[in-house]
């Protein structure tokens, strides 16, 4: 891989990593959040039964909310598992949320999360304020990321 474009190791703490978001979104800038869950959900989560490469965040009545990541149920709490799909609050300090608000309020611009992880105890979320890529954007990078790998495949083979 080319220096400076490395993947990123996955921390001790990760759970789940959305590696699409930055294939789909050009991710313009990072946000932590805490996540507000339920004993079983905090148990699957811990036991990495979460997917969150459809996942988005909304700031609705002053509040954030993430949607469309799936926790899925805790086996040994069958009767207080909550349904897997259900909205999830963030919290968030009121400045971040009405900042947030006014930047989402741009045209093309929304929350995605990119990572959930434990700090301690706590559940966190990372949230890109993102914007969505085209499609001959995706291509040209997929292009160059091809182009780059063959120069550098031709220079090890050179140096042989």
């Amino acid at each position: 891989m080319a220096k400076g474009k490395q993947k990123r190791k996955a921390a001790p703490g990760d759970v789940a990593t959305n590696r699409k978001a930055t294939h789909r979104y050009e991710l313009l800038e990072r946000f932590e959040a805490g996540l507000q869950l339920t004993g079983p959900e905090v148990k699957s989560l811990r036991a990495g039964k979460v997917q969150i490469a459809d996942g988005w965040a909304e700031i609705r009545d002053g509040e954030a909310w993430l949607h469309g990541v799936h926790i899925s149920p805790y086996g040994p709490a069958s009767r207080e598992n909550p349904p897997p799909d259900r909205p999830r609050k963030l919290l968030l300090h009121r400045r971040e949320i009405e900042r947030l608000l006014g930047r989402t309020s741009e045209r093309g611009l929304t929350l995605v999360p990119t990572r959930i992880y434990f700090k301690g105890p706590w559940a966190k979320v990372e949230l890109a304020l993102a914007r969505g890529k085209e499609q001959r954007d995706r291509r040209r990078e997929l292009k160059e990321r091809d182009a780059a790998r063959e120069i550098e495949r031709a220079l090890r083979w050179r140096g042989r």
